[in-house]
């Protein structure tokens, strides 16, 4: 079986603080693109477990989100699975890749053993794989709380474009949360106006409240997120903001052909772009 794991974006994302546990609190609005990789999916009848990562670079054993996700799936049954990705989702790139693929294959093995666990079973099995598991399996649109697998259905966003671009460089996530621990005082996103401009159908609306607090502490970084934030709003987008820990960034269009345009200039700049649109479960 061939499952297609959808990229996310976080339209919103705020860190509420960090517990005794060492766990820092989110809250997040996040979406589904229709923009994804490809995950093979086959049984194996020997109990083993096997992985083409679709990129050298990534592992290729148990250390791999989507092994995991197959171990834990079919835990005690005897089977194994052979998992192949065709990988897109840019890396290491705060688009949730391998989280998605993970959910990929939890949806797959789903169907291929004929266990018809409900959406709400396999989140549950996502969030002992990885926080943003639960979220790739629902798809769509939620508010994400805790860790980020508290998840709370929204509408999704209205018709529209989204141009993707990851600039040539990583940002380390332990090092954006340890910048947001020593900052006592920082901007946070209007959660709750994005989410009432969901419930209303106003891309508009949406678009001029995505925020996402990793912004302020980028260093040396913030200022090529800015270039490409600045020229995706002088083009035609919406709003723009970084997902997740970055690198990527995302513009909200209402236009196709400027969300077009937007593209190819972007392109000229930087090798990892696209032109993509809101994923809903089932329908973009």
């Amino acid at each position: 079986m061939i499952v297609t794991a959808h990229g996310k974006l976080n339209l919103s994302l705020d860190v509420l603080g960090r517990g005794d546990d060492g766990y820092h609190a989110l809250r997040s609005v996040m979406h589904t693109v229709a923009f994804g990789d490809d995950v093979q999916v086959e049984l194996t009848s020997d109990g083993s477990f096997t992985i083409d990562p679709g990129q050298s670079y990534l592992p290729a054993d148990g250390r791999n989100l989507a092994v995991k996700a197959a171990r834990l799936f079919l835990e005690g049954t005897g089977l194994g699975a052979d998992i192949r990705i065709t990988k897109r989702i840019p890396v290491c790139a705060g688009m949730g890749g391998g989280s998605a693929d993970a959910a990929a294959v939890l949806r797959a093995l789903n169907a291929l053993t004929g266990r018809n666990m409900t959406a709400e079973e396999l989140s549950g099995l996502g969030a002992q794989v990885g926080s943003d598991v639960p979220f790739c399996v629902a798809e769509g649109s939620a508010l994400a709380e805790g860790r980020g697998e508290q998840l709370t259905a929204l509408p999704s966003l209205p018709r529209c474009s989204i141009v993707l671009c990851k600039p040539a460089f990583s940002i380390s996530t332990p090092e954006l949360f340890a910048r947001i621990d020593r900052r006592r005082s920082r901007l946070h996103p209007d959660t709750a106006g994005l989410m009432a401009a969901l419930e209303a159908g106003d891309l508009a609306g949406v678009a001029r409240r995505c925020f996402n607090v990793f912004e302020d502490v980028l260093g040396g970084r913030g200022s090529d997120i800015a270039a490409i934030k600045s020229l995706l709003t002088d083009m035609g987008a919406l709003g723009a903001a970084m997902t997740g820990s970055g690198s990527t960034v995302f513009g909200l269009f209402a236009s196709e052909d400027d969300a077009k345009d937007a593209w190819e200039a972007l392109s000229g700049q930087h090798q990892e772009c696209w032109l993509t649109r809101p994923w809903s479960g089932g329908q973009a």
